[in-house]
């Protein structure tokens, strides 16, 4: 064959290629559980048959309450994939920290001082965070305003936990989060990729024992 046909069928080959439709490229497959489910111990409980938390046995008066039962009910990532989870719960795989909540959520945060999330590690990950940031009319999301749980941190693998932030002792920028109206929750859960969840509720709600 001389260089001119070589050449040819080359550039035929190209155009061929070309004339092709792109294939589409999958998710990968999502986390699965690879062995049974325990739950750590805590003050609040989820009591599935009244469909609400109690906490230390009273029954929590929710403003917000979202269960995911087929529908990721308007929480978004920013990397991070985010689908209805197998059966219930929300399924997170972490690309990158931000989970947010819908906006216009109009909480009084001095009524509704407890923030909850229930969630299982389904995958480990590279590096736990669990900051709580929030918006309100007033600011927005900021590293000048956010809370840690003060419970249920850093599940470890197939373990289901409680986190519980309590926004009367944020972290950073109290007593904010009691003199405000909320707007949009704002859920770091890892800061680094590779792991993930299912986030079975999260909920906006009263102290049935409020602190003087």
């Amino acid at each position: 064959m001389n260089r001119l046909s070589w050449v040819v069928l080359v550039a035929a080959g190209l155009l061929s290629a070309c004339d092709r439709p792109a294939q589409p490229v999958e998710d990968p497959p999502a986390p699965v559980l690879s062995g049974p489910v325990s739950e750590r111990l805590g003050p609040v409980v989820w009591k599935a048959a009244t469909g609400q938390f109690e906490l230390n046995g009273k029954p929590l008066k929710t403003v917000k309450l979202w269960t995911f039962e087929g529908s990721t009910e308007g929480f978004t990532g920013v990397g991070s994939k985010v689908t209805p989870a197998p059966g219930q719960g929300l399924l997170v795989r972490i690309a990158d920290p931000t989970l947010r909540s819908p906006k216009g959520l109009n909480v009084p945060g001095g009524q509704f001082p407890l923030v909850l999330v229930r969630l299982t590690r389904i995958a480990p990950g590279g590096g736990w965070d669990g900051a709580l940031y929030y918006a309100t009319a007033t600011h927005g999301e900021a590293v000048a305003y956010f809370g840690k749980p003060a419970s249920g941190a850093d599940p470890k693998l197939n373990e289901t936990t409680t986190l519980i932030y309590d926004m009367r002792a944020q972290a950073a920028g109290a007593p904010d989060w009691t003199r405000a109206t909320i707007d949009q929750l704002r859920l770091d859960i890892e800061d680094r990729p590779g792991g993930a969840f299912v986030i079975q509720q999260v909920a906006i709600a009263a102290d049935p024992i409020p602190k003087p």
